[in-house]
């Protein structure tokens, strides 16, 4: 992703966010009013034995064009709920990504006891109610598309609608930044979404970066139960993984085969 097209999809996603907040139907106040999301349970579940994956559910990436034309997300969670993932990722980006909102009001309706991630350029408070609304438990905030005092508001209106944040960081300023925030989940992303390459090596650099007490969850490029391994040994609590099941034909099968790999010790 360059940083022109980084640039890009936090301005539409300012757009888009401030067009729904001023025009939203009043069914999104009385819903979020009505949800208790588990905040508690997403973070909870990702400090459990054995090997944690937040599974995606994600139609279209910048990087990869297309990655499932049949894409049925209520299926593919549905799969990801029996095959043990510990939470999952809905992607609700419409421009970049093909994702909906309602593709996450649809996937908690089907899977309600598994804590669910809203996966998006998340840059106001509506969209923490509108999340909620839906039915997630969780929000991905990413430092790098964010000022700080709008991070520190984001990580802390979160928290008052009872919302996990995810707080995602490439490098050791933002880490530092997610910190000063109060993050208390943090994803180390090896990507760089200025310019979309991936270097496992930053997970390696970074994973003795981040204090014990807040749960570490590595991100992009893992493919093999080698990998988790690995990373597990290095003190990451968790995986979200996405486009390593969204190419398979069966996604929850494919997270199934490789939660069991790398518990075991064995090849995926």
């Amino acid at each position: 992703m360059t940083s022109d097209l980084l640039a890009a999809v936090v301005a539409a996603s300012r757009r888009s966010a401030a067009w729904r907040e001023e025009y939203h139907d009043a069914w999104v106040d009385t819903a979020a009013e009505a949800r208790t999301p588990r905040g508690e349970s997403f973070r909870a579940s990702l400090r459990q034995a054995g090997v944690r994956i937040i599974a995606e559910c994600k139609r279209r990436s910048p990087s990869r064009g297309v990655l499932r034309q049949d894409y049925d997300p209520v299926a593919i969670a549905r799969g990801y709920r029996a095959a043990g993932a510990a939470a999952i990722s809905i992607l609700t980006e419409p421009t970049f990504f093909d994702g909906a909102i309602a593709h996450l009001a649809a996937v908690h309706e089907a899977v309600p006891d598994v804590p669910l991630l809203r996966k998006d350029f998340i840059v106001s408070e509506y969209q923490l109610v509108e999340a909620r609304a839906a039915g997630a438990d969780a929000v991905l905030l990413i430092v790098a598309a964010l000022e700080q005092q709008a991070l520190e508001t984001l990580v802390g209106r979160a928290q008052t609608l009872g919302l996990a944040a995810l707080v995602e960081v490439h490098g050791e300023d933002e880490l530092a930044r997610a910190i000063d925030a109060g993050a208390t989940v943090v994803g180390v992303n090896s990507r760089n979404l200025r310019t979309l390459e991936v270097d496992l090596g930053v997970l390696d650099r970074m994973a003795a970066r981040v204090p014990d007490d807040i749960i570490a969850v590595a991100e992009s490029g893992l493919r093999t139960a080698g990998d988790l391994r690995r990373l597990r040994a290095l003190r990451y609590d968790a995986f979200l993984m996405g486009e390593r099941f969204m190419t398979e034909a069966d996604p929850g099968i494919a997270l199934a085969r490789l939660r069991e790999a790398a518990d075991e010790g064995g090849h995926e």
